[in-house]
Formats: C-alpha cells, sequence, structure tokens
C-alpha cells in the first residue's frame, strides 16, 4: 500500500467535528506530571528507513507501550503522529479483515517521507478486549455479527481503549503541536482533552479488500469514524 492510496485532508469536514487548534508555542503539558517511564531506546532500521524505537510502561497499570519516530522532537513544530492500537492479525498475519496493518505501513511511509514523526503503539488489541477476546469476536463475526455487535455479544464495551498515556508518551518525547494520521473523531478528542494541540487531522483511508468493506462500513456508520465512502 502506498501513500498514493490514502485521502489528505487539512480540516475535519463533517459538522461538528474537533476544532483545530492555531499554531503557538505554549504547551499545556509543561507543569504536568507524567504516568509512563520511558525503559529503553534503540535504532531500528526496517525496509521503510531507518527510526528510532523506545519502550514505555505505565506506572498505574501493567501496561506497555512502544513508541517509533524520526527526526527532531519540537514542541514548536506540527509534527506527524500516529496513535495505533496493537493489531496482531492484521499488522502481522497480514489478515485483509480489517485495514489496520496498511494503515500502520503508510504511516510509517508519511512519516519517512517527512524526515519527522511518531507512532505510538499501544497494546489494546481488538478495541482493548485482548487478542483471545478478539478471536472470540471474530467467530461471532464468522457467524453474521458485525464488529461493533461482537463486542457487545461478549459483554464488552464497543471500544475500551484509553489513549491519556499515548498522549503521555508524545508529550515525553518533546511533542505539543500534532498533526494526527487518524479516522477516528474519538480518538482525536481524547488527545486534544489530554492537552495536545491537534492542527491537522490527516485521513488514513485504505481501499480495502473485499473481505474488509462490511468492517469498514460499520467503523463509518456505528462508531463514526470520519470515511469518505
Amino acid at each position: 500500500m502506498l501513500i498514493n492510496d490514502i485521502i489528505l485532508e487539512n480540516v475535519f469536514a463533517v459538522p461538528g467535528a474537533l476544532q483545530l487548534a492555531e499554531i503557538n508555542n505554549d504547551c499545556p503539558w509543561t507543569d504536568r506530571s507524567i504516568t509512563v517511564e520511558k525503559v529503553a531506546t534503540a535504532n531500528l532500521p526496517t525496509e521503510v528507513g531507518d527510526f528510532k524505537i523506545a519502550g514505555y510502561r505505565s506506572l498505574n497499570s501493567s501496561e506497555e507501550f512502544v513508541v517509533l519516530y524520526k527526526g527532531e522532537m519540537d514542541p514548536a513544530v506540527p509534527t506527524l503522529v500516529r496513535i495505533h492500537s496493537q493489531c496482531l492479525t492484521g499488522d502481522v498475519f497480514g489478515s485483509i479483515k480489517c485495514d489496520c496493518g496498511p494503515q500502520l505501513h503508510i504511516a510509517m511511509e508519511m512519516i519517512e517521507a517527512e524526515g519527522r514523526g511518531a507512532i505510538v503503539y499501544q497494546q489494546q488489541e481488538g478495541r482493548g478486549i485482548g487478542i483471545l477476546n478478539k478471536i472470540r469476536a471474530y467467530a461471532l463475526q464468522d457467524e453474521g455479527a458485525d464488529t461493533v455487535e461482537a463486542n457487545e455479544k461478549l459483554g464488552f464495551a464497543v471500544d475500551a481503549r484509553i489513549y491519556q498515556q499515548c498522549a503521555e508518551i508524545l508529550f515525553d518525547l518533546g511533542l505539543c503541536q500534532v498533526r494526527v494520521m487518524s479516522n477516528n473523531p474519538d480518538k482525536l478528542k481524547a488527545l486534544e482533552s489530554a492537552g495536545l494541540r491537534i492542527v491537522e487531522r490527516i485521513p488514513i483511508e485504505i481501499k480495502g479488500e473485499e473481505a474488509a468493506a462490511h468492517y469498514l462500513r460499520t467503523k463509518k456508520e456505528k462508531l463514526g469514524h470520519l470515511l469518505n465512502f
């Protein structure tokens, strides 16, 4: 999947969408404490380009995070970022039931092309239900349930993810003003509530396989994702 396969926008294109912040150098996080700790940083050469990789752990839970980044992290520069929830089936095994793997790869390509940016990889598989429950949800989808109905039938919230510590990792890297690669308005609102200044939304829309069509339609119609189809 190449950068040409996505649609770029500079503003939210739906009524009531999150308003974009004006660019300024006043970072609201400077006087707050963070609840994550950086454990290690290393170089990571990839097929896309050379990145830095850092591992973080939560100070109030067992959650661990990885952040892939490139270039100088400057709070005064609006910087490309993506918060990517772990998707073992899509990111590793190449599942075409979802758009997760291509979105991750495109985000890496965009950061490489720009020379600056960061991807926070959070371990909240299956919108927060974990890999085993995600497979249980897949089994329900095989029987006709959509991705929302499957989570509900298992007794889980439709989306249990929390993004506060993802924002804290970006602050710890030195970022404040961000250009977020996402189609998810709830994620954008959560990052803004955490203190990040979102100056641009950059959609990542994938020309999905037939197997993913129902999933993408559900994301748009039931989860409010900003998709142009």
